[in-house]
């Protein structure tokens, strides 16, 4: 079955179960974790079809995202000599890695939010941030604001556009995150100006 397909019926039955919050809280989890499929493709349809449930969908993917980061911050922090390098080859390269790295130690905080919001793996944030041993209530903090704006953001147009939502984000998808991913570099150009 192509992934478009098997996608589509999973979502079907996450529409139709009663575990539906506790199916997107996992979904989020994995998601932020080690399936690099995107939650939107999940997300649009199954609040479109549970429209009463809207924000506690966007709530609870924010929710199993916070529990991924920490996961995989203590991956980075704990675990790193022994499976960070299987990580890195698995999803980036050596040079990316030490690039965020680098990032990670001088800007964290705006790091963190830059990914948790740009359509790159938030794999490379969450173990940067546990294998630099960065602040975790920061690193949690920029991560439940990157993905609250995310996952509400979506509810919003959904709440909104109604039917049309999944028309309208797969049209402005792109430049809505360019534009939100420019307004955290400039929050971020700005911080680094006053301090």
């Amino acid at each position: 079955m192509a992934l478009g397909k098997k996608v589509k019926h999973k979502t079907k039955k996450l529409i139709d179960s009663k575990h539906m919050l506790k199916g997107i809280t996992l979904a989020s989890f994995l998601e932020s974790t080690i399936v690099p499929i995107p939650l939107e493709a999940v997300m649009v349809p199954l609040m479109q079809a549970r429209r009463e449930s809207l924000w506690k969908i966007a709530l609870m993917a924010t929710v199993g995202c916070v529990i991924g980061a920490i996961f995989g911050y203590a991956l980075g922090y704990y675990l790193f000599d022994l499976v960070g390098q299987w990580a890195i080859d698995t999803f980036f390269s050596q040079d990316q890695f030490d690039s965020v790295k680098q990032q990670m130690k001088s800007q964290g905080f705006w790091f963190v939010m830059t990914l948790g919001i740009a359509p790159i793996p938030f794999q490379v944030a969450m173990l940067a941030a546990g294998a630099t041993q960065y602040s975790l209530p920061l690193f949690l903090l920029a991560t439940v604001i990157a993905r609250a704006l995310r996952y509400f953001g979506l509810a919003a147009v959904v709440y909104y556009a109604g039917d049309k939502a999944e028309q309208l984000i797969k049209r402005y998808k792109m430049k809505a995150v360019i534009a939100i991913t420019l307004v955290i570099v400039l929050l971020w150009w700005l911080s680094n100006i006053l301090t």
